[in-house]
């Protein structure tokens, strides 16, 4: 009797440390970052899902700027053939590679906009117009999931930080996740450079 009070006092003891040193918080924010990661890909996704739409008005222009059409076509191409899964999350080298990648896909679509304000006949175009206001959308939705998954993050990261939950961490392999952050801030607040020369 005495033997199976002691073992119960001990698991107790277990349960209140392991409850006390954030191990439920642990649980509750990992699956609050992996929630908020999985809006961050449906609003990417969103996005390169209307990239080939906009690439097929945009073509409907005889003489627009080639060059830039190819860097879209292209950037989508590659941030569309990255895999990633939810160990992304955990791999820091994985997760610079996609930031990487959309970023660039950022920076074409960008440069895309700009150069079609030259174009009257497409600003013109119904379609096109339709598209840019979805793509504007998406853009939105895309800084409101970002947002939200940095703030996911944080919260997290502190509790993986801060004593005595860092030990609860340690203990059970919860280790700091990397943040979304802008890889060259200055590039993207530059304004991209179109040349409007001549035109073939």
């Amino acid at each position: 009797m005495r033997e199976q009070f002691l073992r119960m006092a001990v698991v107790l003891s277990l349960i209140a440390v392991v409850t006390g040193c954030g191990y439920n918080d642990f649980q509750r924010l990992d699956e609050t970052t992996k929630s908020a990661w999985s809006e961050v890909l449906n609003q990417y996704q969103r996005r390169a899902d209307l990239i080939p739409n906009i690439v097929e008005s945009v073509k409907g222009e005889a003489n627009f700027e080639q060059e830039t059409l190819t860097k879209v076509i292209e950037a989508r191409a590659k941030a569309t053939s990255m895999q990633v899964t939810p160990e992304t999350l955990n791999d820091p080298a994985a997760f610079s590679k996609f930031q990487q990648v959309q970023g660039e896909l950022s920076s074409a679509l960008s440069r895309l906009m700009v150069v079609a304000e030259q174009y009257p006949n497409l600003q013109a175009n119904q379609a096109f117009r339709d598209l840019r206001v979805t793509l504007e959308g998406t853009e939105n939705r895309i800084g409101v999931a970002r947002g939200r998954y940095i703030e996911a993050v944080q919260a997290y990261n502190v509790l993986a930080r801060q004593f005595p939950t860092n030990l609860t961490g340690m203990l059970f392999g919860y280790d700091v996740k990397p943040s979304l952050t802008v890889a060259n801030e200055a590039a993207i607040t530059t304004p991209p450079k179109v040349d409007f020369g001549v035109k073939k």
